[in-house]
Order: C-alpha cells, then structure tokens, then sequence
C-alpha cells in the first residue's frame, strides 16, 4: 500500500510537466498541416486550400533555399566542433592547476556568460564592434581602417561561431571537469612512479580517461547540426549579412511572420524538424554503440 501511494505521489509531480509538453508541444504539432495548405488565417485549418507538396517544391526552386541551408550547416558545425575542443582544452589546463582557490574563481568566472541571454550580449557586441567600438579605435592605432564585423560578409559567421563559443565553453568545461574527476587517482600515482612527466600523464592517463565523454558529447551534438542559434543571429544580424549569416530559423521567421507565408515558412520548419529528428535517431543509436549510453 506504502509503494502504492510513493507511486502515485511521483506521477502527481510529473503531472504539471505533462501538462505543460502537451499544450506547448504536442497540442502545436497539428499545425504542420499549415505545410500542405495555402493557409489563410481567416479561413483556418479547415477551409484553407490543399496544395499539396507545392510549398515544398517551391522551396527547392528557390536560390535562397541552397543559402540558408549551407550557411546553417556550417554554422551550427562549426560550433559543435569549437564547442567540443575549445571547453576541452581549458578543462584540461584548468585541471591542471594545484591552486583549488584560483580555479574555483576561474571556473566560476567563464562559467557565468552562460546565464546571459543573447539580447543583453548582441547588444554589447553591436557597440563593440561598431565603428567607433572599442575594437576600431584599437585597430586605427596601426592605421587599420575602420572595418564594419557585423555588415561584412567575411567576418559574420565567424563573430557568431567565436561569441558563442565564448559564451557556452564554461559550461562545456564543467560537464569536462567532471569527467576528469572521476579518472583514478591511483593511475597517475602508478604513472610518475613509472617516471611519466606531466605531459605524458596527459596524454596516456588524463586523455584516455575523458575520451568516452567527448565520443558521447560528440554524438549527441549530431542532433543540433540544424540548429546554428536563432537568439544569437537574430539579434546580431542585419540585410547586409543575409547571404553569410541568414539560418532556416531566421528565414522561417521573416518569411512566415514578417512576409505572411505561412504555408511555405511551416513546409521549410517542418522539413528542418524531419531531419533532426532522423539526426537524433541516428546520433543516440551511435552513443548507444560507441559509449553504451542510452535513455530508455
């Protein structure tokens, strides 16, 4: 009777978050409908006109389609990739240090950007990088001319890809530390008694020791490969950087609230939904294999 009434207590706690995925996820997932219909709002779900697969065709005919989805792989690859080593290398140097005060302030020092949301950062990094931003009057010592980060084409993608490594790798670092914590400290003792120097023991103990969790991290981030960050860019960028830095989710959003496509701006969400869900079959299927790491 005991466990009986334990149960119910733990479902009764689930319940409000149940709740709560329902209304906000389950219950908006039959609105992809709206990818198949030329959807007038005034109509609604029922009497606006079937069209089929036209909005995707339509899509793919389109010159902006190639743009978007390139500028979105590369971005979103490029920070999975930099999110992964950048937060590794400093776990690393960090665990390093014998002084438990310093790295606690250090730690707790990167790790604080992650709680700032991309409206109070884009805002500083506009004032920052504008012309007459800290960073040009810096250049213009050594007779650089002014240059303009973020209406360049050259230097967009990559402001994006270093401001939110920047933001995240304390928390990346964290999820490291905790990896390196859990490595024997008998292995280390067995190594200098061998006569292993530090560099060694990084490489033949302390890498070994934190490989499985950059495998699993690794992986999993397959899943996130369409997902470039639509808080950064959208408050960073402008029309002059549509052609380098415009994403799916940001096209989607100009097409579908700004221009009032909405049929064709669901068509391009739903498709980028399709893929990452198979991205995360895919990317849990490897962690499964590679890590022996599963949910269920």
């Amino acid at each position: 009777m005991n466990k009986r009434s334990e149960t119910w207590s733990f479902h009764l706690m689930l319940f409000p978050g149940m709740v709560f995925v329902a209304l906000f996820s389950i219950v908006p997932m039959f609105g992809v409908v709206i990818a198949f219909q030329d959807f007038n709002p005034s109509l609604g779900f029922l009497r606006s006109d079937w069209i089929g697969l036209s909005n995707f065709k339509y899509l793919f005919s389109l010159p902006d389609s190639k743009v978007i989805f390139t500028n979105t792989l590369f971005i979103a690859s490029m920070k999975i990739v930099f999110n992964l080593l950048v937060p590794l290398s400093f776990a690393l140097m960090l665990h390093e240090l014998r002084l438990a005060a310093i790295k606690r302030w250090v730690q707790t020092t990167v790790y604080l950007p992650h709680f700032l949301s991309w409206v109070i950062l884009a805002g500083s990094l506009v004032e920052i990088l504008s012309l007459n931003g800290p960073v040009n009057r810096f250049v213009a010592l050594f007779g650089i001319e002014p240059i303009l980060f973020l209406g360049s084409n050259s230097w967009f993608p990559f402001i994006v890809i270093s401001s939110d490594v920047w933001k995240e790798f304390g928390f990346g670092t964290i999820i490291y530390l905790a990896a390196l914590t859990g490595i024997n400290p008998t292995l280390y003792e067995a190594a200098r008694i061998d006569g292993a120097t530090r560099f060694q023991q990084l490489r033949y103990v302390t890498l070994p020791g934190v490989v499985t969790t950059v495998v699993l991290l690794a992986t999993l981030s397959l899943g996130n490969v369409l997902n470039a960050g639509f808080d950064q860019i959208f408050n960073l960028y402008n029309p002059l950087v549509y052609s380098s830095g415009d994403i799916i989710d940001t096209y989607v959003y100009r097409i579908g609230l700004v221009n009032t496509q909405f049929g064709f701006a669901t068509a391009v969400g739903l498709m980028k939904s399709a893929i990452s869900f198979i991205l995360i079959v895919v990317s849990y299927r490897l962690a499964y294999k590679l890590t022996n790491y599963r949910i269920f």
